[in-house]
């Protein structure tokens, strides 16, 4: 039976790239001259940490950020932002988680949306990505169009690889 996966990877290397363009950038920046900010990667954690002197100027950090992740191709989808915490003074961060992988909770409304659909495909969980088969390669075709409409709504980046006949 004809099958794919549906994952939601992301190119750390290029993610790393990005986090280092926006800082060079806010260094050179003349606005953020008297501003000390920082953006933070870590890899183990999966997050990136947006650190400002400046609570109005975060927003313009996280702006620099999101330009830089788009010119290298990174989906902002998988940014997940977290609250504002108030650091020591007058500074501001915000942590953001970065979804690598795609977690039980959207697969099961990944698998949600491929059922309502009334497709002839069957989905299932396995590990970090969602596995879909069907009886005929068109079926798997309109499954994908399908995902690719709702990527949105169910705000998941995602990869569709290992189409098998």
């Amino acid at each position: 039976m004809p099958s794919f996966d549906v994952s939601s990877e992301i190119d750390w290397q290029e993610l790393d790239n990005a986090v280092n363009q926006a800082s060079k950038e806010l260094q050179q920046r003349y606005d953020f001259k008297a501003v000390k900010s920082e953006i933070k990667l870590d890899k183990k954690e999966k997050t990136i940490t947006l650190w400002c002197s400046e609570e109005a100027k975060l927003d313009a950090v996280n702006d620099i950020f999101q330009n830089k992740c788009i010119k290298r191709g990174i989906s902002l989808l998988s940014l997940e932002y977290k609250e504002r915490e108030v650091a020591f003074g007058a500074s501001v961060r915000q942590k953001v988680l970065i979804q690598a992988g795609v977690s039980k909770e959207k697969g099961k409304e990944i698998i949600a949306a491929l059922k309502d659909s009334k497709l002839k495909v069957q989905a299932q969980i396995q590990d970090e990505q969602v596995r879909v088969t069907g009886k005929s390669r068109d079926d798997l075709q309109s499954a994908i169009a399908l995902l690719r409409e709702k990527q949105d709504a169910l705000k998941v980046p995602m990869q569709f690889g290992n189409f098998r006949d």
